[in-house]
C-alpha cells in the first residue's frame, strides 16, 4: 500500500485508510483473492482423498471436545468467502 501512497503523495500524517487509498486509485485487493482461490483448489484436492488430511480439513476427528473457543475449520473460512464472492457477483449482475 505504501507505493500507492508514495505515488499519490499522501503524507503519513494524513489519516487515510487503505480502503480510501484503493478507492482513489480505483484498484482492488488482489492478493487475498489469489490466496483464497489457491486454498479452494487445495481443499478440492484434499477432499477427493481419504486420509489424515481429509479428516483434519473437515474437522471430524474422534475424541472429546477441547476447552475454550471452538477452532475455525479451514472449510468454514473458505465457504464464508465463497458465499461473499457469490453475493457480490449476484448484486453486480442484478444492477
Amino acid at each position: 500500500m505504501w507505493f500507492w501512497r508514495r505515488m499519490l503523495r499522501i503524507p503519513w500524517t494524513a489519516k487515510k485508510t487503505n480502503e480510501e487509498v484503493l478507492n482513489e486509485t480505483e484498484t482492488a485487493r488482489s492478493l487475498i483473492n489469489r490466496i483464497r482461490k489457491r486454498q479452494a483448489t487445495f481443499v478440492g484436492h484434499i477432499m477427493r482423498r481419504d486420509g489424515l488430511e481429509n479428516l483434519l480439513t473437515t474437522g471430524k476427528l474422534e475424541g472429546g471436545r477441547g476447552k475454550g473457543r471452538q477452532r475455525e475449520k479451514m472449510l468454514d473460512g473458505l465457504t464464508s468467502w465463497m458465499k461473499a464472492v457469490q453475493h457480490e457477483e449476484y448484486s453486480r449482475l442484478k444492477t
